[in-house]
Order: structure tokens, then sequence, then C-alpha cells
């Protein structure tokens, strides 16, 4: 399974908003500028995360993108679902149905080992990706390098 480069782009952009003074907005174009993104489609991975409840939008001069909640109510899995969907990775089709012995009755999503161990292995990945706020991510960024936000207040200061 390949995520797309949304799902980075909304996760730092995320963080960079949680850096920038409270309760300021900021605009898709100066997000975008930051990692030098391509702002049209820097737009819609935010406007996704709007629509999911993840980020705010506001029109007009001073408007544009805020945190809609505290990053501990935010996990990785809700960004990824906001940005991905929520459709299962892997797909079992079922095409034990049209080998040999197959039969045109029997639910082989249910009893298939290969769909099984797919299924138990994506849980496993989303339980992990749910476990994990971006308050989380963070703490770590912060811990390892302590100039992130003060560098990140500074160049949106500057722009």
């Amino acid at each position: 399974m390949r995520m797309s480069e949304g799902v980075e782009w909304a996760l730092h952009s995320c963080l960079n908003l949680s850096w920038i003074e409270t309760g300021e907005a900021m605009t898709a174009a100066r997000l975008a500028a930051f990692y030098n993104l391509p702002t049209a489609y820097l737009n819609k991975q935010l406007q996704a995360l709007a629509r999911a409840g993840i980020l705010t939008s506001t029109s007009g001069p001073r408007g544009g993108f805020r945190l809609a909640r505290p990053l501990d109510r935010i996990t990785l899995m809700d960004v990824v679902t906001a940005i991905e969907g929520g459709e299962e990775a892997f797909r079992c089709e079922q095409i034990l149905r049209a080998g040999p012995g197959g039969s045109p009755h029997v639910d082989y999503k249910s009893n298939c080992v290969v769909s099984q161990a797919m299924r138990k292995a994506e849980l496993a990945w989303r339980r992990e990706l749910a476990g994990q706020t971006l308050a989380d991510i963070r703490n770590t960024v912060e811990s390892r390098f302590p100039g992130t936000p003060d560098g990140t207040r500074a160049w949106f200061a500057r722009t």
C-alpha cells in the first residue's frame, strides 16, 4: 500500500499550524510556500482536513486554516482517513470462487486465509496510527529538534 504525498503534506501542515500564534489563520499559499509545494494541491488536502473536522477554514482577507481541535485529539489515522478515505487497503475479490473447488455459496472474505491475514495486518496498521496523536509527534519533534517551533514561527512572521 502506498499513501499519497498529500498525507505527508497534511501532517506537516497541521504541525506547522500548531506552532504559529494561537488563533492565527494561515492561508494555503503560505503553508505551501513553507515547503515549496503546489498551492492548489495542498489546498485540496487542507479542505479535506476541514471536511473531516481537523481544521477550520475561514474565507476573507484574514482567513485561512486553523486547527479545529487540540493536537491530542487528532490521531494519525484521522489525518490518513481524511486524505485517503476510509476504504480498506486490501480488497478481497473472492477469486477462490472461480478456482477449482470454488463455491458461489461461500463467503471467501471471511473464510480465505489470505484475506484473514491481510485484514489482520491492516488492523494492526490502523491501530498503530490511531494510537498516535499529532501531540505525540509534536512532542517528539520538539524533543529532538528544539528550535523547530521558533524557527517555524519566525519563517511565517517573515513571509
